[in-house]
């Protein structure tokens, strides 16, 4: 197996001189594992941007502190006809530059949604129109009725028209092609927190908005964001002090932090699953051995790769206990799922060496995978126990492992044949789960299967996702949900593998909210002088 690890330019020491300034008691710096890619909120739809960049932008709807909908910039809404809902936009919001946020806001951000560019297409894919009805009052159509469409755009951040067209940034720009423009790395959003700062790989900062609209519960002035991709040292900041909060501690190391005297971790079941996905639909894969046929499109190929992943050990020997293997790729706390369908199928190493052989692979394959090695949690680990797991059925697996700056746009732009994803369904409803992921990639839909980056396609699927969007009674529509997942789990559409374990170091002297999405909210962290 070759294993190989791109380095990102910037080294550790320069990210830790980086955050050698003196702290005042209301200045929270922040490491993570990665960098938010942009601060262009419709550019990248991946959980840290959007935690990031959620703190200076802000959707119609948003979350309170238990995920529960809640008001953000528009203050009620209701549905006015199977397809028709209407929001009442908040009075007396501006963004940062002073310009009062209207309902021509809320128009220009949903069409830019919408533009090529964006990875927020499958928020608005249902959308049939949004127009004005007066300067605080907009409606959403939808294509056919939709009884989740305020829980759907929670992330869907508002952006100011004037800015915009006078920073020559009307459209996102596709991360996948590595085009910047002004929003890029500038921000103009309605948040609780403005940016001042912005050296991309080294830090970004961000000072409190002082003409906020809500409260800001915390007393944070300033907050430091500090990616530091070296697990041991960005351990070694937390427990120097250099740091007040850091993700995610490794889970090794988690024992040693909540021994310090100043110093804890805070743990907890996230949303997030965790899964491998494979190019079904090239005849040939791009980077395999096999020449003239695709192994992926034959589900004893695929039956027997899950059938050789060992998840328990997985769980034991990578995760240290922290994960919850699944067969789902949706977890508990997502509407939908339930423990009688998340049964995976046995672990059994000969049944996989039997399975390949009937496909005409007896003595295996090779093929490049795909893996980040700074976004989730014992990501390139995982993925080199998956490689050793496949080498027990004869598949010699090419492990790639970049960083998520290089590894996303490559995904994403499906230059890959075998790889890993993490989702969070930001609706908390295995609808977004199922547009996203599991239905045939459609770019003329505007967005559904956005990202189904292996190309998996089912038709009966797609008719019974059509049926889930539109179900206003809730017992057909879990029942609906119950034979997509049935249709998917048969077809091997994926390899899910597991929902990890948040673990966030603090220090004792900040008080926070562990939202189980991973987005962290600065306006709710306190620290204490």
């Amino acid at each position: 197996m070759k294993f190989k690890q791109n380095m990102l330019v910037a080294g550790t020491a320069c990210a830790l001189a980086a955050m050698s300034f003196v702290a005042s008691a209301q200045t929270l710096r922040v490491a993570d594992q990665g960098d938010a890619l942009s601060m262009d909120p419709h550019s990248l739809n991946e959980t840290l941007q959007l935690s990031v960049d959620g703190n200076m932008y802000e959707g119609l709807t948003g979350r309170n502190k238990d995920l529960s909908l809640a008001p953000a910039l528009a203050t009620s809404w209701k549905q006015v006809s199977p397809t028709v809902w209407r929001f009442d936009l908040r009075h007396g919001v501006q963004f940062h530059d002073g310009t009062p946020f209207t309902a021509d806001d809320v128009l220009f951000s949903f069409q830019r949604a919408q533009a090529d560019g964006s990875d927020m297409k499958s928020y608005t894919s249902d959308f049939k129109d949004v127009r004005k009805i007066d300067d605080y009052t907009v409606e959403i159509e939808t294509k056919a009725p939709n009884p989740i469409l305020p829980s759907i755009i929670s992330t869907v951040y508002m952006m100011s028209k004037k800015w915009c067209e006078a920073n020559n940034a009307v459209k996102p720009v596709d991360k996948r092609k590595g085009i910047e423009n002004t929003a890029s790395f500038k921000e103009n959003g309605t948040g609780p927190y403005r940016l001042t700062e912005r050296q991309p790989g080294v830090r970004t900062v961000m000072v409190r908005n002082d003409h906020y609209w809500g409260k800001i519960e915390g007393n944070a002035q300033k907050v430091v964001f500090t990616p530091i991709g070296n697990a041991a040292t960005r351990v070694a900041a937390l427990l120097s002090g250099q740091v007040d909060v850091m993700e995610p501690v490794p889970v090794q190391d988690i024992a040693r932090v909540n021994a310090s005297s100043d110093y804890k971790v805070l743990t907890g079941p996230e949303l997030r699953t965790i899964f491998l996905g494979m190019d079904q639909s090239r005849d040939q894969l791009l980077y395999s051995n096999v020449k003239g046929k695709n192994p992926f499109k034959d589900i004893r190929v695929r039956k027997a790769f899950y059938e050789a992943i060992d998840i328990n050990g997985i769980k034991s020997t990578v995760m240290h206990g922290l994960s919850r293997p699944t067969a789902l790729m949706v977890g508990p706390g997502i509407n939908g799922w339930t423990a009688e369908q998340d049964k995976r199928l046995p672990y059994d190493v000969e049944a996989a060496k039997k399975l390949m052989a009937e496909a005409g692979y007896p003595n295996g394959f090779e093929v490049t995978m795909n893996c980040p090695n700074d976004r989730y949690v014992n990501d390139s680990q995982i993925c080199q126990a998956v490689a050793a797991n496949l080498a027990r059925i004869n598949v010699k697996i090419d492990l790639q492992a970049d960083p998520k700056a290089i590894y996303f746009p490559k995904v994403l732009r499906r230059d890959t044949s075998f790889y890993m994803l993490g989702w969070t369904p930001s609706t908390y409803d295995a609808d977004n789960a199922l547009n996203a992921l599991m239905v045939c990639p459609d770019p003329k839909s505007g967005g559904a299967g956005q990202f189904n980056l292996g190309s998996y396609c089912n038709p009966k699927l797609d008719a019974l996702e059509h049926q889930i969007q539109s179900e206003t009674d809730q017992t057909k529509r879990q029942a609906l949900i119950h034979q997509a997942f049935a249709i998917f789990a048969d077809d091997i559409g994926s390899l899910p593998l597991h929902q990890q374990y948040l673990a966030w170091g603090v220090s004792k002297k900040v008080s926070l909210v562990q939202r189980a999405d991973d987005i962290m909210d600065f306006k709710w962290i306190t620290i204490k002088q």
